[in-house]
């Protein structure tokens, strides 16, 4: 009864959107990289820039309310790139931003983060350990 009940689920629809959006915000980080290249900038310092420039934009359309849209229509092709983790972070950020700074953006902001923060440090210090050891 209830699967008579509930509407159908696109999956192919909403794969074919999170693919295309998903290349598209990569295709934009390549374009930058590839212009940030033709600079004269080395390999390591121009991917590190996209990244840098991928964020900030996520960021400004997150503030002024795009980056949910477009999560609407992709689904996961918006969440999966490192744009999706800045939307992530400044999400909370905004919304809670009626709290204050420190109560409201500086605390909301790591909530999802944080985790995400805190894994990455500790498997950054095993990692190194596990290198250092066996070296």
């Amino acid at each position: 009864m209830v699967e008579q009940a509930s509407p159908g689920s696109k999956v192919a629809k909403n794969c074919l959107r999170a693919f295309l959006v998903g290349g598209a915000i990569c295709l934009v980080g390549q374009i930058f990289k590839n212009a940030l290249l033709a600079l004269g900038m080395a390999n390591d310092d121009a991917s590190l820039v996209t990244a840098c420039i991928l964020v900030v934009i996520a960021v400004l359309l997150t503030g002024v309310g795009l980056y949910s849209k477009l999560g609407k229509v992709a689904g996961a092709g918006s969440i999966v790139p490192i744009t999706g983790f800045a939307n992530a972070i400044t999400a909370p950020a905004i919304e809670y931003k009626k709290e204050g700074l420190v109560l409201g953006v500086g605390a909301k902001m790591f909530v999802i983060a944080g985790p995400v923060i805190v894994y990455g440090a500790m498997a950054s210090v095993l990692v190194g350990l596990f290198h250092y050891f066996l070296r």
